[in-house]
């Protein structure tokens, strides 16, 4: 009887273990799944831990740190070794984690892996500001498709790119990431790059919000800045791709604005880009951006905080728990993070192949390099190159080893460069073989790069004796967390300077030409040498295509029809932020007082009437076009009108040029620039004879400036000049349109607010 009672207790207790099982499963399924169930269910299901280990990343690559449940977080090495980071996963609810990897000109990740042999290289296209110079969305949007495909096939969710900074000096370390001194320009180029990214079905970062445009002490610089300033220059670029092109997520920057960090400002993060612009995406600090109040930036509207660490995540669930943190922000926070993990190819388990089509994308990259080329001068003719030319002297040691892009986040693992020694070669040119040799033996040491081989007269003689034409290419590069030094990375060395001169006097003795190539970051001093070559192409920092077109340009196979997107000064000192950048030396480089305001640029050149070398604009081609006088569909302004011109190729080679509208506003109330660019287009490739009509929509919005009094953007009642350019000094048709009453087109909050007095100069009104 005692063992019947055993017994049947026994099976009792196994029976209710059983049940208990059963139930847990139960349980388990029925656990809302993201996908499955609405996000906010599936925030209502999780722990506090698993809240705030959503809006925290997983930390950089190799520095792991352990969960409070022993996993591991900083593993974003599981899958891409050498990508940027992660986001966390919660499995038990279905959140997988999404990687995100560097690269505004090509993915960064590492080109090898533990126990493989197969190297994982990735295309390095053409810099932001190559791109920016093709003033050609269609262009940079084919970059950005080819771009995207390597992304998606390396099983990334997420590049954080581009960046969109404005160009305020011409010194700014990252300035080759960046697209332009000009908002338009930088927010239709980067609303393109955008566009074919996310074709591609990962997404995109913009950054850096907002005037991340020193590296010197950008972690800590206070930047002062005129609302209007901020408004028209620094945020109209974002503003114009996030409405165009809609990023996944946005970037804060590390920088401090009026005297707080942007990842910490509500009034940017929240009432400027999600309140007025109506952004629903997620929002990012940038790498290490943390450092500073979590309660801040989480109550900001910083969705994540990245790279992440255990140590952030348990201050994220104290904050929380001590109730300086409100858990409501907190899930509005988790449910942003986990809106853009519900998009990603990781989520919807899309397979990658680790197999780009890198032949397809070195096509795309070459094609867009050779459309980003500056020509900035050619006397007499002188390119393309006469055919067939024999020998060419090849001089610099850039010649031999291409720059193909700049330093830091934005450098690319890529299989080769092509240097215009190969280029030319490619298409067909023989090179002088004694200093061809030279070179090449100096530049297989990486360490001579940056040191200009010497070159004797008598090696220049011979060489301006034997060979047709001579050909110099000039170097320079910079990159992320240093500026770029104006008397050694702005300002050609006397070695440079040497080289220069004395291969133009011996190739001009021998009535033979010298042709210079800019291979270079970003803009540098031309005074005292730039009248000494024949001609000058800017090839920027073209990509790892980057030789071949070069060559493509110099042989006469494409036209070169690329425009400055920033201005080259005549002298430093004309730069209008040159006298505060990048601080001022009392407060130990830790303030800058953007004392231009609204005026940099072509803003500054032409209404202070300052004379650069080479203007916005600008840029030379093979052949001639002539613009005809515009058409406007009413010449009284009431919501919008529509501009057109026809542009016809009156030369004798295929090209393509760009016509740019610029706007000149009455200028009773406010200063105003003299004249601002509204919108541009470039024309297909028109044969020689061929027209193409080119329409511009124009609408009060264009015409209207920020009032810092009225937090409004007003367009004044008045006559607008509206003008047909080749460039900002080249004007080729106007016409005039009234406004017959002002017209507020935005009424917007007081944000952003200067907390010392800025003291801007301007120019008197008219």
């Amino acid at each position: 009887m005692i063992y019947f009672n055993y017994f049947f207790r026994s099976l009792f207790l196994l029976s209710l273990l059983h049940a208990s099982g059963q139930c847990q499963q139960k349980e388990q399924v029925r656990l809302p799944q993201l996908g499955t169930n609405s996000i906010r269910d599936v925030i209502a299901a999780m722990t506090l831990q698993e809240k705030a280990e959503i809006v925290i990343g997983a930390g950089h690559n190799n520095t792991p740190s352990a969960f409070s449940d022993g996993s591991m977080i900083g593993r974003t090495d599981f899958r891409i070794p050498g990508a940027a980071g992660a986001t966390n996963a919660v499995p038990r609810l279905g959140i997988p984690a999404v990687v995100m990897v560097d690269g505004p000109a090509g993915v960064r990740i590492n080109p090898r892996r533990k126990g493989e042999s197969k190297t994982y290289f990735a295309t390095a296209f053409p810099v932001g500001t190559t791109l920016a110079s093709t003033w050609n969305p269609a262009i940079v949007e084919s970059v950005g498709k080819a771009f995207g495909n390597e992304v998606a096939e390396y099983g990334a969710d997420i590049i954080l790119a581009p960046g969109v900074n404005i160009q305020r000096n011409p010194l700014g370390g990252r300035n080759f990431e960046y697209y332009s001194e000009d908002p338009l320009v930088t927010g239709k180029i980067a609303a393109a790059m955008i566009r074919g990214l996310q074709s591609n079905g990962i997404g995109t970062s913009i950054k850096h919000f907002v005037a991340n445009n020193q590296e010197t002490n950008r972690s800590t610089i206070n930047e002062i800045i005129t609302e209007r300033a901020l408004r028209e220059i620094y945020l109209k670029g974002f503003r114009i791709a996030i409405d165009e092109a809609k990023p996944w997520a946005v970037m804060s920057s590390y920088n401090l604005v009026n005297g707080v960090h942007t990842s910490e400002r509500e009034d940017l993060l929240s009432t400027v880009l999600r309140d007025e612009w109506h952004y629903k995406g997620m929002v990012m600090t940038d790498w290490g951006g943390s450092a500073t109040n979590l309660d801040d930036q989480m109550n900001a509207g910083n969705d994540l905080i990245m790279a992440g660490s255990a140590r952030q995540i348990a201050k994220i669930v104290s904050m929380v728990k001590h109730d300086s943190l409100d858990v409501k922000v907190l899930d509005r926070n988790v449910e942003r993070v986990l809106q853009m993990v519900l998009k990603s190819p990781t989520f919807l388990n899309r397979p990658y192949s680790n197999n780009p089509d890198f032949k397809l994308h070195a096509e795309i990259s070459r094609n867009a390099a050779a459309e980003g080329m500056v020509l900035l001068k050619n006397t007499k003719n002188t390119l393309p190159l006469a055919k067939p030319v024999k020998q060419v002297c090849l001089l610099g040691n850039i010649s031999y080893n291409l720059i193909p892009g700049g330093m830091g986040s934005g450098e690319v693992n890529k299989a080769y460069t092509i240097s215009l020694a190969q280029g030319l070669t490619a298409a067909g040119y023989l090179l002088h073989e004694p200093l061809k040799e030279r070179y090449q033996r100096y530049a297989t040491n990486w360490r001579n790069v940056w040191r200009e081989m010497t070159v004797s007269d008598q090696e220049i003689l011979m060489a301006a004796a034997q060979s047709e034409i001579a050909i110099l290419t000039i170097g320079r590069n910079s990159g992320e967390t240093k500026d770029r030094s104006l008397d050694t990375n702005y300002v050609l060395k006397p070695t440079e300077k040497d080289l220069i001169e004395r291969a133009a006097i011996a190739f001009h003795q021998k009535g033979k030409k010298l042709i210079v190539v800019l291979n270079i970051c970003g803009a540098i001093d031309t005074k005292g040498w730039r009248d000494l070559p024949d001609a000058i192409l800017l090839a920027w920092q073209p990509g790892q295509e980057g030789g071949y077109a070069i060559a493509d340009i110099l042989s006469g196979k494409i036209n070169p029809s690329g425009k400055l997107a920033t201005t080259f000064a005549e002298n430093y000192t004309d730069v209008s932020s040159a006298r505060n950048f990048p601080g001022t030396a009392t407060e130990n480089q830790k303030q800058v007082i953007y004392k231009e305001d609204i005026y940099i640029g072509y803003r500054y050149f032409d209404s202070f009437k300052i004379k650069p070398a080479y203007e916005f604009g600008y840029g030379l081609s093979y052949t001639t076009f002539s613009i005809a006088p515009l058409k406007l569909s009413s010449t009284i302004f009431k919501d919008a009108i529509t501009v057109t011109t026809k542009v016809t190729n009156t030369g004798k080679t295929a090209g393509k040029q760009v016509v740019q509208i610029y706007i000149t506003a009455p200028n009773k109330l406010i200063n105003k620039p003299v004249q601002e660019l509204k919108a541009f287009a470039k024309t297909k490739l028109l044969q020689p004879g061929e027209t193409e009509m080119l329409t511009f929509r124009i609408t009060t919005n264009d015409l209207a400036s920020f009032y810092n009094d009225k937090n409004a953007w007003i367009a004044d009642q008045g006559r607008y000049l509206i003008k047909a350019a080749t460039s900002s000094k080249q004007i080729r048709q106007s016409a005039m349109v009234m406004l017959p009453k002002p017209v507020i087109t935005e009424q917007v909050h007081q944000v952003l607010r200067p907390t010392l007095p800025v003291n801007a100069f301007k120019p008197a009104i008219d």
